[in-house]
């Protein structure tokens, strides 16, 4: 009955039953080899201390690397919950901390601190304890030393022949925290708090911390015969003789500063090994087959967090795996937010052709820098697929590798030209380690033929325009090779149950899609990319989007979420990122100001034109700055200030439903023009500038309205202008009875009424006087410019620009506004009707709050600088309606007394 005993049986006498409490066993410590001899080979024996028994319960010493936890200003740690726990898990957690103080990796604390303990089971049964720092890690400043990516590491074996494995034992536990930072590690349990002397698992820093301790101890190895992620060494050469050597200086380094490796782990001078889950020779790589059979007998899941479990398994396997992606789509859509939970039949079949899949894998061959590179890409729907290649002995194509990629959102609407373009793109992002600057042009094979033709194009539109200074940067030669033909690459992106994506056209495109591009606009960006790498407070951001991004610590994917790296150039939310330079954000603040096509708007236009594309921390307050000292418009811009009520008008119901007239007089001849009529809608605010004589008739009228409204939206349904003659002639009037037009006119002493002409008159005025030449003659030339510029700005009363409400779109102004391709037309109208909708509530709020504002006296004191009102001031010129506002600026050295506003300026 010993057996019984020990078992410790739980009777219940009323129902007649005897239970057996789990006997859950922890998982066990990292024993040390009790004869490291029997197993090391004999040329190794004087390195046994590495895997003996004596130093395994020595703590490593203090270093250098000890990890410090440095915390942000005014972070307090509050102490955690203690979890409820079964009988088992308190037997194992007893264990857990008696075994933790007799190694001497933790004490008892006092600490304020006390995060709270749990335990995950692993998958031989065992349980595993583990501190909950999800608080501590909130508020620890982050350490973004890089781990390796896996693709890099292997791409140094390409040659290897012979390979020798380490296993370091303890792990992150080899290096000690710093003094002093002890206790912010606490952990509270129910048999009292206890703190870590050595790094545990569970820190945020401490995978970029043992990485950096890793690196250093082998700087001058790496990459020639060392690669190292973390605790996991992997020493290989291609001349076996000279193997022995290296191995012996790894194990010198490693019991010099008292690292130690768990023998059983090990494997010396083997030519096939596994290291991080792929099987390395030197045939090339394959799976794991522990992985495969993992995979095969994963059971079908039943929830959301079931399907990202298996998904986040096999995307580690995903480099084996062609289609990737596109087979992974419909398991994909059940792991988003607002997706209902529905296991179908696409999602069967794509798991199980995941499974499928990941049995079938091939051997992935070494890449050889001396021989050509073969690129096979394609694009569907919603993803790419691409097959990097080399010839092998066989004079057949061998994989190097297989990427899949889904589209984003934007991607997505693009057009099949530009899926295909993109498809080339990503595949050279990716590879890029093996494809930059090769003697020998990778040969890339695609089933869209333009591309053929794309890099001999003269003229790009803006998008391409990037791609193509991203694409210099290689060595290629496109081909075209039919679909049917291409049978690999079309498999990686096409399915045929994606029944919720359209099959694309496949068509070639028209010529004039390739739109012109300014040098000008293209320098920019090519500033930007060049300067990135240069800003220090970008650099973290670029090495996590660079480098190995899934296995950044939760923390640091978390601050980073925002950004993206495409294309060589940094992203924040969709908008392109600008590096600390003074000379990059001049040049873009004169574009979006200065230049004509902005046309000097105030501070919240110029802002809304910035940031339509580009971002930088500050940028609102330097456009504010840099408008208010902009000189043209303190010598130019009209001051704002009526004097009497605004009566608002009728909302109306869409545009051009009803538009405003007026003329703008007193120009001097130019081109035969010295007037101009100003045509406004007045739901949009969308308008029309069109040069004209002072002594236009109603006929000249109706004729140009017809030539420059009529044509483009059609007959409005209401006009409102002054009581000129011209607008109230009979001619007109005939004209409105006759098309049903109502025409409503302004006050003669109140032309405010007729306000949002009114302050167009004052746009264009201002506009004008900052471009023109000094004659004022050739103001007519700069009028279509004038209307670019105030129909793309956004307005006050509606929220939007013009061009978006009447056009759905604003226009292209620069390399990174790129219109994506157009959605289905119920989209679109269901899309405009919405902002209409927004556009006439926000005309009615601002409407509501309009009211007449009185003017405010301003003081001044002797020693500022003013400007001086240049109305009374004589200015010899061929008009004086496009004279400069205002004169100076001046200091002011004498005050009259008051109420006098006398004033003496020296000269400027």
């Amino acid at each position: 009955m010993t057996w019984l005993t020990q078992e410790l049986p739980l009777i219940d006498w009323t129902l007649g039953t005897v239970t057996f409490p789990d006997q859950a066993q922890i998982a066990s410590e990292e024993e040390a080899d009790p004869n490291p001899l029997a197993e090391l080979p004999t040329q190794y024996h004087k390195f046994a201390k590495v895997f003996g028994e004596e130093e395994f319960k020595m703590l490593p010493p203090h270093q250098e690397y000890n990890i410090s936890i440095n915390l942000i200003p005014d972070a307090k740690l509050n102490p955690g919950p203690i979890y409820g726990m079964t009988d088992a898990e308190s037997k194992a957690l007893k264990q857990h901390i008696e075994e933790e103080l007799a190694t001497g990796k933790i004490r008892p604390s006092t600490s304020s601190a006390g995060s709270p303990v749990m335990f995950v089971k692993k998958a031989d049964g065992s349980l595993q304890l583990v501190v909950d720092y999800r608080k501590l890690n909130n508020v620890t400043h982050k350490n973004v030393y890089p781990l390796p990516r896996q693709d890099n590491l292997m791409a140094k074996l390409r040659h290897a022949k012979l390979f020798t494995k380490l296993d370091l034992r303890w792990g992150y536990n080899n290096v000690q925290i710093k003094e002093g930072d002890e206790w912010k590690t606490a952990f509270r349990t129910k048999y009292g708090l206890f703190e870590y002397l050595v790094m545990p698992f569970g820190l945020t820093n401490a995978p970029a911390a043992f990485q950096h301790f890793m690196n250093n101890l082998f700087r001058d190895l790496i990459d020639v015969t060392v690669i190292i992620y973390l605790d996991n060494i992997l020493i290989f050469l291609e001349k076996p003789e000279e193997h022995p050597a290296h191995v012996r200086e790894v194990l010198s380094r490693l019991m010099a500063n008292q690292l130690f490796c768990k023998l059983s782990k090990c494997y010396f001078h083997v030519t096939t090994v596994d290291y991080l889950g792929i099987v390395i020779s030197l045939a090339g790589f394959s799976m794991d087959q522990k992985k495969i059979e993992a995979v095969t007998s994963w059971p079908i899941p039943k929830t959301v967090k079931q399907v990202q479990a298996f998904l986040g398994f096999v995307n580690y396997l995903c480099r084996f795996i062609p289609n990737f992606s596109s087979v992974a789509h419909p398991l994909h859509n059940l792991t988003r937010k607002d997706s209902p939970w529905s296991w179908g039949k696409a999602e069967e079949e794509a798991f199980q052709e995941l499974k499928s899949l990941v049995t079938r894998s091939p051997v992935l061959i070494h890449s050889n820098p001396s021989l050509p590179y073969y690129l096979e890409t394609d694009a569907s729907g919603v993803a790419m697929g691409a097959i990097l290649s080399q010839q092998g002995t066989d004079n057949r194509l061998h994989p190097i590798a297989y990427m899949s990629k889904s589209f984003s959102g934007a991607e997505a609407n693009y057009d099949t030209h530009d899926k295909e373009l993109l498809a080339i793109i990503k595949a050279l992002e990716e590879w890029r380690i093996f494809l930059e600057a090769t003697d020998k042009p990778i040969q890339v094979f695609t089933d869209h033929r333009n591309l053929e033709y794309w890099m001999q194009a003269q003229t790009f539109n803006q998008r391409h325009a990037r791609w193509r200074i991203f694409l210099s940067n290689f060595n290629f030669e496109i081909h075209y090779c039919p679909g049917k033909q291409s049978g690999k690459p079309d498999a990686l992106s096409r399915r045929s149950d994606y029944i919720d994506t359209p099959p694309e056209p496949e068509v070639m495109l028209p010529t004039e899609v390739f739109a012109n591009t300014s040098e000008e606009e293209v320098e920019i960006v090519t500033e930007i990319c060049s300067r990135l790498r240069e800003d220090p407070s970008l650099e973290p951001i670029v090495q996590f989007l660079t480098e190995d991004t899934d296995n950044a610590p939760p923390s640091i994917q978390k601050a980073y979420q925002d950004y993206d790296w495409e294309e060589d150039l940094l992203w924040y939310r969709g908008k392109l990122v600008v590096p600390d330079s003074e000379i990059l954000k001049e040049q873009l603040l004169k574009e979006f100001h200065d230049s004509p096509l902005a046309g000097h708007p105030g501070q919240q236009r110029t802002l809304e034109l910035l940031s339509r594309n580009y971002w930088w921390p500050g940028m609102k307050s330097l456009a504010k700055e840099w408008v208010e000292c902009c000189p043209t418009c303190q010598a130019n811009r009209q001051a704002h200030a009526p004097v009497i009520a605004l009566r608002p008008l009728e909302v109306p119901p869409y545009p051009f439903h009803t538009v405003s007239y007026n003329f703008i007089t007193g120009f001097p001849k130019s081109n035969g023009h010295n007037a101009i009529l100003v045509v406004i809608d007045s739901f949009s605010k969308f308008g029309h500038f069109i040069p004209t004589t002072k002594k236009v008739t109603s006929k000249g009228l109706a004729d140009l309205f017809i030539s420059h409204v009529w044509k483009l939206h059609g007959l409005p349904v209401r006009t409102i202008s002054d009581r000129g003659t011209t607008f109230t002639g009979k001619f007109l009037r005939a004209l409105y009875q006759r098309l049903g037009v109502k025409p409503s006119f302004s006050s003669a002493y109140h032309p405010e009424s007729n306000g949002q002409t009114e302050r167009v008159n004052q746009f264009i005025e201002f506009y004008l006087r900052s471009y023109v030449a000094a004659d004022h003659l050739d103001w007519a030339s700069w009028l279509p410019l004038a209307e670019y510029a105030y129909n793309n700005a956004k307005h006050s009363a509606t929220g939007k620009t013009p061009f978006e409400l009447v056009y759905r779109r604003n226009p292209v102004m620069n390399p990174s506004n790129v219109p994506a391709n157009v959605p289905e037309a119920n989209h679109v109208a269901n899309t405009l009707a919405q902002e209409w909708k927004e556009a006439e509530s926000a005309l009615r709020m601002t409407k509501e709050k309009m009211a007449g504002s009185k003017g405010v006296t301003p003081e001044y004191s002797i020693g500022e600088e003013v400007w001086l009102d240049a109305k009374n001031v004589e200015i010899r010129s061929n008009s004086n309606k496009l004279d400069p506002k205002r004169l100076g600026p001046f200091r002011i050295t004498k005050k009259s007394p008051a109420p006098r506003t006398a004033w003496t300026f020296p000269k400027p």
